[in-house]
């Protein structure tokens, strides 16, 4: 039986879908307060036997920094999909941070080894990985710099994978894949489902920055083949095309009925209201809305070289532009 933590998010709800379609056995773990429901949502994108696909899974309530319940949920488990995260940028969470992503994945590294698990896929982030200078392609190879202003969700992902590879030196088989911005349709409409409602909407602004997208069919899909070979010990890029926000907001906008932007954004603007962000937080205890590694990551170019896993598993990336056509039919707001 396959065992797939953080089923109800973007990644693992399309992983779920991807896993039933293939006949698997599968037990996902939820947490108490979940809609496991809304995974029918993106069940409803692949088939019209949503309800019989959906029961077959096997639902269990617990989370992965609480040991009891997670240890009931390894039971006759041979093969693990690691999916669940913590994700904010907000550096006031990053004792949350740090329970969920690094203790988290140190306890599902922990009991893998302990219920002698085949092997276990862990859902990453490229932001991770190092960075060069020029332009240059970001690889696996491109060594973590400490130095850098990483985010706190940063930091805690990239703990996260020194837990898995301290496994791997303990005798766990396991696979890390680093997918880029991953677009798709999310059961919570959280994730990229952001920057579609932006180009749904019309916005006439763009950042300056470009970054790696990758479609969520295609990591799933490449997370499922890795799983099924023989690779073990590696870790992967999923990136599909480098591509700038204008260019990425240009290519919504005409799917929506909308023009393309057309006004670029300050990055000195941006930057003085995350600092009226973080001060209307910290006196009036608003939500945080503009975080200021948000607004550096708008306007860096991040560009990354996917080669490994294409020449791993032969695997062609879903194009761009049939990714962003699909999405915005799935939205339901696409123009007609």
């Amino acid at each position: 039986m396959i065992l797939v933590t953080g089923g109800t998010g973007l990644v693992g709800s399309h992983l779920l879908c991807f896993l039933l379609k293939k006949n698997e056995r599968v037990r996902a773990i939820h947490r108490k307060n979940a809609d496991i429901g809304s995974v029918k949502k993106v069940f409803a994108l692949y088939t019209s036997e949503v309800d019989s696909l959906f029961n077959r899974i096997e639902w269990t309530e617990a989370n992965i920094t609480e040991i009891p319940a997670l240890t009931a949920a390894f039971e006759n488990i041979t093969r693990v999909y690691h999916c669940a995260a913590f994700i904010t940028f907000n550096p006031s969470k990053y004792n949350v941070l740090k329970k969920t992503n690094i203790e988290g994945t140190a306890n599902i590294v922990n009991l893998c080894l302990a219920n002698k698990i085949e092997k276990l896929c862990y859902v990453s982030s490229v932001t991770t990985l190092g960075s060069n200078l020029h332009n240059q392609l970001i690889t696996e190879e491109t060594p973590w710099n400490p130095g850098k202003k990483n985010s706190v969700y940063t930091i805690t992902k990239y703990g996260a994978e020194m837990e898995v590879w301290r496994g791997t030196q303990e005798g766990l088989d396991a696979v890390i894949v680093n997918p880029g911005i991953i677009l798709g349709t999310s059961p919570d409409g959280g994730g990229s489902s952001v920057i579609i409602s932006l180009a749904a909407k019309g916005i006439p602004f763009y950042p300056s920055g470009a970054m790696g997208i990758v479609d969520v069919q295609d990591v799933a899909k490449v997370m499922i083949n890795l799983m099924d070979s023989e690779t073990k010990n590696e870790q992967f890029i999923l990136v599909s095309e480098n591509i700038t926000y204008k260019k990425l907001l240009s290519k919504l906008a005409p799917l929506f009925g909308k023009k393309p932007p057309t006004k670029k954004l300050s990055k000195r603007v941006m930057l003085f209201l995350s600092k009226l962000d973080w001060l209307s937080n910290k006196f009036f205890r608003t939500k945080r809305r503009i975080i200021k590694t948000n607004v550096r990551s708008m306007f860096s170019s991040s560009l990354y070289d996917a080669s490994k896993i294409k020449n791993e598993l032969g695997f062609q990336f879903t194009s761009t532009q049939e990714t962003l056509e699909r999405i915005a039919k799935e939205s339901g707001k696409a123009s007609n």
